[in-house]
Parts: C-alpha cells; structure tokens; sequence
C-alpha cells in the first residue's frame, strides 16, 4: 500500500500586493480595473476580479474600449465572488455591491463610485474607463511607492 497523498502543490508565497475588485456583474467596471492594474503595473501587483451576481460574459462595449487602450478583455470571463478571493485580496475594491462583499478584519476597503457600463455603448464606456484608469494609476502609486518606473499617462 503507498502512503503517497496528492495535494495540490503549495500557495505559491509572494511578497506582492494583492488587489481584488468586485462589481455585481463583474462583466465591466471590475473587469476593465482589473485589466488596467495588471497591464500597468507590469505583473507586479496581484490581481484578482470577481461579481456578487456574474454575468454570462464580459460586457462587449467594456472590451471595445480597452481595445482601444492596447489592452485585450476578450478571453475574460465573469467570475464568481468568493470568500477565499476576499481572504487572499490586500485590497478589495467594491464598485457598487458593498454589501454583497464579505468583510474580513485586517483587509483595506475601497468602494469606488462609478457609472455602470451595462447596456451602454463604447461612447458612454470610454469616461468610465478613463475614470477607472486614473484610479488605478492612484492605487499602484500607493501599493508601489518606491517604484518610480510606473507612470499615469
């Protein structure tokens, strides 16, 4: 008889920050902060997205407009929130399901007030996008203080 278990290998250790954002659907605001702090801060923050009630896809205005931005959402898919993500997260930043959210002692919160990108098209989008952009930029500079190579731009 082997006394050999299988496990899944161990959590891989690491000493960056990690941020999770919660949107209901997590088919727009989340996914596009979520994409914006992973392609800004160059793989240096870890990242995580996920919805209180996910939608069935990424909303199609909200990858349009960060296509625009060179960053491709399409192969993103709406994830549901659990409370390891919360538990795992440094940060969590919540975009209009606060109350949904698990609350763990020792976490930073964040609720971000932005306009919903569902049902609008690109043109309504791209401010929100923009807005969520210069939060994220703000964010990296707090997570990432001595790191003087990262730039809002």
């Amino acid at each position: 008889m082997s006394t050999e278990t299988t496990s899944a290998p161990p959590a891989e250790t690491t000493d960056k920050p990690s941020v999770l954002f919660v949107c209901v659907h997590n088919a727009g605001r989340s996914q596009m902060a979520a994409a914006y702090l992973t392609h800004l801060s160059g793989g240096r923050i870890e990242v995580r997205s996920a919805g209180s009630t996910p939608a069935d896809a990424v909303n199609p205005a909200a990858v349009e407009a960060m296509a625009e931005e060179g960053i491709d959402m399409s192969a993103q898919t709406p994830k549901i929130l659990t409370d390891e993500a919360v538990q795992d997260s440094d940060v969590v930043i919540t975009m209009g399901c606060g109350d949904a959210c698990p609350f763990y002692p020792g976490k930073r919160y964040e609720d971000w007030k932005l306009e919903d990108p569902a049902g609008k098209g690109v043109e309504s989008v791209r401010p929100i996008r923009d807005e969520i952009r210069s939060r994220v930029a703000q964010l990296i500079a707090e997570l990432l203080p001595a790191d003087s190579t990262t730039t809002a731009g």
